[in-house]
């Protein structure tokens, strides 16, 4: 088969691309052949050598859309995506024609969903998952999205709107696009002051969740969004891996901050949840992400580029039929 693989940490052009031996089933694993693998902001930062516990060399790449080609029986051609932790950091991961997957990881995808988009789903919908169960986010709460344009905001916006909340989407200047920016019950740009707009927005009082997909460089702005005993969850550090805040403030309003983490989360652990996503995929209550394009295997320096330089929506790599 063939396969993306990096040597060594860098920039996209460490890719190459490879013939690899073809994965084998046994009795507890079978054989996908990937038509689609998603390519996220974290499999560029792992090619740069920017995630923890990647080993080298490595076939990068954590979600995708495929077709069982090996394994049970009731499985053989089955439609199916997934997901996890240590795929593409430690184990090679989705960015192959073929991966070996665990038998007790298979989950057929929403039947509404092509392949391509399908593969988009995995970490974004899964950090948006965890989040919100973590932050305990109930119906009738205000959550606000920081980083609402981009997939992670895009997917806890529908996760909360369908758990019954309002949502105040927070973004760089104008309101994010479909599927997000219709869902979101008031926008606030990050060009003004972001916490005292959000307190404005909710009677001076705050958002009872803030759900924060930037971080660093706006963690303070997001804890200032907060209202008395709110919910901040955390899942990236942009520009700044340490922050500074008022400690006093913080337990006299009696805060609490919530770090999420899909990498904790191994392929089984992520087949239940996104089996858990399957139906609302199906019902219309959640959609994919935006595809911005969908590149060959081929092109896959140029794919991983794209993703490098902020593409809006999400990128694809499509393998050969």
């Amino acid at each position: 088969m063939r396969a993306l693989r990096f040597f060594e940490f860098g920039d996209p052009s460490r890719l190459s691309l490879v013939d690899l031996p073809d994965p084998l089933a046994d009795a507890t694993t079978a054989v996908v052949r990937i038509v689609a693998g998603s390519v996220n902001p974290s499999d560029v930062k792992n090619v740069a050598g920017h995630m923890e516990g990647t080993v080298l060399p490595r076939v990068p790449g954590r979600d995708f859309s495929g077709i069982v080609e090996r394994g049970p029986p009731e499985w053989l051609g089955a439609p199916v995506w997934g997901t996890g932790g240590a795929v593409g950091f430690s184990e090679d991961g989705t960015h192959a024609e073929r991966i070996a997957w665990p038998v007790a990881a298979l989950v057929r995808k929403p039947a509404n969903l092509a392949h391509e988009l399908a593969a988009t789903v995995g970490v974004s919908f899964l950090i948006a998952w965890i989040g919100a169960d973590y932050a305990a986010v109930r119906a009738g709460e205000t959550v606000a999205v920081i980083g609402a344009g981009g997939g992670v905001g895009g997917a806890v916006i529908q996760i909360a709107k369908a758990r019954g909340c309002r949502v105040i989407g927070v973004d760089r200047g104008q309101r994010p696009p479909p599927p997000a920016g219709d869902l979101i019950d008031e926008f606030v740009s990050t060009d003004g002051d972001l916490a005292a707009e959000v307190r404005e927005l909710t009677g001076g009082q705050g958002a009872e969740v803030v759900f924060d997909a930037v971080g660093g460089v706006l963690f303070e702005a997001a804890l200032g969004s907060l209202r008395h005993r709110g919910r901040l969850v955390e899942i990236s550090a942009t520009g700044k891996r340490r922050v500074d805040f008022d400690l006093i403030d913080f337990y006299h309003r009696e805060l609490r901050i919530i770090g999420a983490d899909t990498r904790k989360f191994d392929s089984v652990a992520s087949a239940r949840i996104l089996a858990d996503l399957v139906p609302g995929f199906e019902d219309g209550r959640y959609q994919g992400p935006t595809l911005a394009r969908a590149y060959p295997l081929a092109d896959g320096i140029a794919a991983y580029e794209a993703v490098a330089a902020g593409t809006r929506g999400r990128v694809v790599l499509t393998m050969p039929p």
